[in-house]
């Protein structure tokens, strides 16, 4: 049974989480390429920006750079989960399931 002192505890880690969510969404994560494209995401995966150096424009190999363009991206929202992983833990610890919620 859940008594008050538990109850309160249970709302202060839940807007505690609630503010460690927004700061992350709010937050911004660069990823580059070859020093050729980079790619900044917000927390919440939207991809705000794609910067391509002039150099990058090969247009006898276009493959090249929708190849540095996915792993700019993919290095950003790879930061982007590792954040969320590291910010959220301190809350999905101890509850078997939550880990996946995040």
């Amino acid at each position: 049974m859940i008594n008050q002192s538990m109850l309160n505890k249970l709302k202060k880690m839940q807007k505690e989480m609630m503010k460690a969510q927004q700061e992350l969404e709010e937050s911004i994560f660069v990823g580059s390429a070859g020093g050729v494209v980079t790619v900044e995401v917000k927390g919440t995966k939207e991809v705000v920006s794609v910067k391509i150096k002039p150099e990058a424009v090969d247009p006898e190999d276009v493959s090249l750079l929708e190849d540095m363009i996915l792993a700019a991206i993919n290095d950003a929202m790879r930061q982007v989960d590792e954040k969320t992983q590291e910010i959220m833990a301190p809350y999905t610890q101890g509850f078997p399931g939550m880990g996946g919620l995040f």
